[in-house]
């Protein structure tokens, strides 16, 4: 492992231009720092009609996180836009691929799985997240013909056993089923897992 020292000696450049640009940075002038603070996240439109200003809203909010388009809509329309200028930017931010329902969907399956949650489950969390319940339901449908779901159903019931382990047969399988239920796991995944591992 490389000392906090010698970094610093074999890197002298690096640590000159941050110096600089902080420097720049307190350079700012109020003009501007009251720009950036009156455009925040949570800035209000000046301009509901103003088609460039929540445009630069809505790459803000994709720079901030990944959003769904419906996520996104809800947030621009919030910071009160004219709808017909939300839909414009949204559609334009789709044709140029910087948003991407599907893929987002995708990601968000796939971090519902690492949560051990169940296909209801997740297509719950994708309609909390602003994706349209079609897509939702579509994109669950292909994870759960994968054996994603169930996957997690095992891995939730590994979790249950090994933390309740050294107690009555039925209060496991109360907690078992009661976390597989709050997790949107269906009752035939629960009772395979459940007769396998807490029998």
């Amino acid at each position: 492992m490389i000392s906090a020292e010698a970094f610093l000696q074999r890197n002298p450049v690096a640590l000159e231009e941050r110096c600089r640009a902080e420097q720049g940075e307190r350079n700012v002038d109020a003009e501007s720092s009251h720009r950036f603070a009156r455009r925040g996240m949570g800035a209000v439109a000046d301009d509901s009609n103003d088609a460039d200003a929540c445009r630069e809203a809505a790459l803000r909010l994709l720079d901030a996180a990944p959003r769904s388009s419906g996520a996104l809509r809800e947030r621009l329309l919030g910071k009160g836009y004219d709808e017909e200028i939300v839909n414009e930017v949204i559609e334009r931010l789709i044709r140029v691929q910087l948003i991407d329902d599907r893929a987002y969907a995708e990601s968000a399956v796939r971090y519902c799985a690492g949560r051990m949650m169940g296909r209801r489950g997740a297509v719950m969390e994708l309609a909390r997240k602003g994706v349209d319940r079609w897509l939702a339901e579509q994109v669950c449908g292909e994870a759960e013909q994968q054996g994603v779901f169930e996957d997690a159903a095992w891995e939730l019931g590994r979790r249950v056993a090994r933390r309740t382990r050294g107690l009555d047969r039925q209060v496991r399988q109360r907690r078992f089923w009661s976390a597989g239920g709050r997790k949107g796991h269906s009752p035939e995944t629960l009772r395979r897992v459940a007769a396998e591992l807490l029998s």
